[in-house]
């Protein structure tokens, strides 16, 4: 039972750290959530449910995102950036 709480917080954790800094990174290149949008070639609302915790990104836009910000999906997922 606490391999499967542990996973989900796990989870829970890389979403959070992938939202929070998502957010961080967009805000300090001073970017709108539709100009992201279009930089990574997803829906516009697709960054503010990513941001809110509302839907998952896929690995490959996990990808995508690390190399346009130009960090390790190390420090995107696994690191509070701010």
């Amino acid at each position: 039972m606490s391999s499967i709480l542990d996973d989900n917080f796990s989870k829970l954790r890389l979403m959070n750290y992938f939202a929070t800094n998502l957010k961080t990174l967009r805000k300090e290149k001073n970017l709108t959530q539709p100009q992201l949008a279009q930089a990574l070639n997803v829906s516009k609302g697709m960054i503010s449910l990513w941001e809110n915790e509302i839907c998952e990104p896929t690995a490959s836009n996990i990808i995508a995102v690390a190399n346009f910000f130009n960090i390790s999906i190390d420090d995107l997922l696994l690191t509070n950036l701010i």
